[in-house]
């Protein structure tokens, strides 16, 4: 149980060294992904990587698609001609 903890303070504190640009996603996915993993089968370090790529994944798309305009939809077009 201590070497989860440690485990534990350990990441958060390398995590905490990254800029919050590399880092957007990256914790809160370690997090779930660790508690998932130590109770999937005492895998927390593989589910704690795992969550992580997945949550920078997700940050990604979520950046992207603010990024881009709204795409008008087929009601509001129809709406413009009139």
């Amino acid at each position: 149980m201590r070497s989860v903890l440690f485990a534990s303070i350990f990441a958060i504190a390398s995590f905490a060294a990254v800029s919050a640009a590399n880092a957007k996603g990256c914790i809160k996915g370690a997090i779930v992904g660790g508690v998932a993993g130590h109770y999937a089968g005492h895998h927390g370090v593989l589910g704690a990587a795992a969550g992580c790529l997945y949550g920078r994944h997700h940050a990604r798309m979520q950046a992207r698609q603010q990024q881009q305009p709204a795409q008008p939809t087929p009601q509001n077009r129809q709406q413009d001609k009139l």
